[in-house]
């Protein structure tokens, strides 16, 4: 009976809290972007939507797509080309994307500024002479990646456009 008492007794001490004097606060650790100053944060939003594009000699086979939401100078734009739909299920490429002919090359490519995106024909064929298939009803996907998220980019592949916008949380966006 004594040494269950004396067991019950050290347990007992052992799960006492303890409390001491309170130490010194720490500093303030930061919100998000206005951190330094107190102010909440911002929230990092990346954006992706897709456009229907049709190329011909009217708009010298290129086209200018206003963003529609704010991007950044640092902010990264991405572009991916639907090539077939499988089962349901899409198959996008990165572009630049090349498709070669007899007669020569025909580049689908982009570039990019802060307020828009253009997609354009490249390539050393003869646009005039490309069937309807290759540039009527392109539908591209435009991808714009917060400058946090570029660094980490590196160890995703850039052609998967699924793992790029889930690696950037990146969600769809509708344009009106």
């Amino acid at each position: 009976m004594k040494k269950l008492l004396s067991v019950v007794f050290v347990f007992g001490l052992l799960l006492t809290a303890c409390q001491g004097s309170q130490g010194p606060p720490g500093r303030d650790g930061f919100d998000g972007f206005d951190g330094a100053n107190g102010q909440d944060g911002g929230l990092i939003v990346s954006s992706a939507f897709e456009v229907e594009v049709n190329f011909n000699a009217a708009n010298n086979y290129e086209i200018f797509e206003p963003y529609g939401f704010e991007v950044f100078p640092s902010d990264v734009t991405l572009v991916y080309l639907l090539r077939d739909t499988i089962n349901g299920q899409d198959i996008w490429r990165l572009t630049p994307q090349n498709v070669e002919f007899n007669t020569g090359t025909l580049t689908y490519n982009f570039d990019f500024t802060q307020s828009d995106v253009r997609l354009f024909l490249d390539g050393t064929i003869d646009f005039g002479t490309l069937d309807a298939s290759y540039t009527q009803n392109q539908i591209f996907r435009v991808v714009v990646v917060p400058a946090d998220n570029v660094d980490g980019l590196n160890r995703v592949d850039l052609s998967d456009l699924e793992a790029v916008m889930g690696y950037s949380r990146i969600e769809r966006f509708e344009k009106k």
